[in-house]
């Protein structure tokens, strides 16, 4: 998902970037990683979505499971009929759904590690890996680097923080407004 980005950080870290370059391309890297961060939020959002779809076919398979059994319970060979083909509709589905949402889940699961790791190493070369400083030097601050002011940057990724606690209290509002839905449904 990330090659380009892997590949200009290994350009930076292992020192293949001009030291006048090293500043631009911090600064585009930085962007890019905004750029990915919003990829990772778009796999956890699929992660919700599947999550959900496999949720409501649960709840189908088992209404459907329900009605079989108790159009047997009164001998009625049509309605079994009709129930057992849902139900295997249902379960099909739910079986397709558990292998997408694990799919999903390891993809997810890899982009965030891959992410983690891309920005440890940005943070390296920010502050000198691969620039030929020795080791014990201090490595050029962010103003060193002509990037002063990273409002815009900061400002994105607070956005992006701010997004996804919205969605993460609208998801935990909606599984409460669901589960409230079934227990008055069912009593």
């Amino acid at each position: 998902m990330f090659e380009s980005l892997r590949a200009t950080l290994a350009d930076l870290l292992g020192g293949r970037v001009a030291p006048a370059e090293r500043r631009v391309v911090i600064a585009e890297m930085k962007r890019a990683l905004v750029q990915a961060k919003l990829g990772v939020e778009d796999l956890r959002d699929g992660l919700e979505v599947t999550r959900r779809r496999l949720a409501e076919e649960r709840e189908s398979l088992a209404t459907a499971t329900r009605r079989r059994t108790l159009a047997e319970g009164i001998n009625d060979a049509e309605t079994v009929g009709v129930a057992a083909k849902y139900e295997a509709q249902h379960a099909e589905r739910v079986a397709v759904l558990e292998r997408k949402l694990e799919a999903q889940e390891a993809e997810c699961g890899l982009a965030e590690r891959d992410y983690d790791e891309m920005v440890k190493q940005l943070k390296q070369a920010s502050v000198g890996a691969g620039s030929g400083l020795s080791e014990g030097s201090r490595g050029p601050t962010d103003a060193e680097l002509g990037l002063p002011d990273d409002a815009p940057l900061r400002g994105e990724l607070d956005g992006l923080a701010r997004r996804q606690q919205r969605a993460e209290r609208e998801a935990g509002a909606d599984a409460k407004l669901e589960e409230l839905k079934r227990r008055m449904g069912r009593e």
